[in-house]
């Protein structure tokens, strides 16, 4: 199924009905309930048009997307531990990003994977010997100008790596590359849909 603009229309009335109970609950989605691992985020518009990033999170398990989307609508937005919770006054300098996850590989090696076509998922051993994993999905690494080499060290350290990232390091990890399906949507965008209904 190709991602469509409602999922986003979905994910802002989910989110503006928590903000403001007094507004209709979210009806019913009429895409598909397919299931999909999935992410939603959350960007707030500058002054100067630039975007910053107020919430995303999402789940490798694949979830039937009326609930998956409803829950990681409110997680992205409320309770993202690296952002303060998105307020009510906040809501029309948002704009809300949905991705459905594809095209899952397993890496030859840590550089096995494109800049602006794969996201990548890595496992790898913490200074203590502890297991862990962090991911950037496909457009990360693009939007921010990196190499693969700063791509895989930024992750290793969102992941809570803190030691010395060297050639052993980064040879180490576990890599899956995946692709994604992106629908993206202003709360501009989603007020004039939402007076066409």
């Amino acid at each position: 199924m190709a991602i469509c603009i409602e999922q986003c229309v979905y994910c802002f009335d989910v989110l503006v009905h928590a903000l403001d109970p007094t507004k209709p609950e979210p009806k019913t989605p009429s895409f598909p309930d397919d299931n999909y691992p999935l992410f939603v985020t959350w960007n707030k518009r500058r002054s100067s048009g630039n975007l910053d990033l107020r919430g995303c999170i999402g789940t490798f398990s694949a979830q039937p997307l009326h609930a998956g989307l409803q829950e990681f609508a409110l997680t992205s937005a409320l309770r993202d531990r690296r952002f303060s919770p998105i307020t009510l006054a906040e809501l029309p300098r948002l704009s809300c990003s949905v991705s459905l996850l594809t095209h899952f590989e397993a890496a030859n090696n840590c550089y096995d994977w494109e800049i602006g076509t794969h996201g990548i998922w890595i496992e790898f051993s913490d200074t203590y010997g502890h297991r862990r994993t962090a991911t950037y999905l496909p457009d990360i690494a693009a939007e921010q100008r990196w190499t693969k080499m700063e791509t895989i060290d930024s992750l290793l350290r969102k992941g809570g790596y803190t030691g010395k990232i060297t050639d052993g390091v980064r040879h180490s990890i576990e890599l899956t590359r995946y692709q994604s399906e992106k629908a993206s949507l202003s709360y501009e965008e989603y007020q004039k849909l939402k007076s066409q209904e």
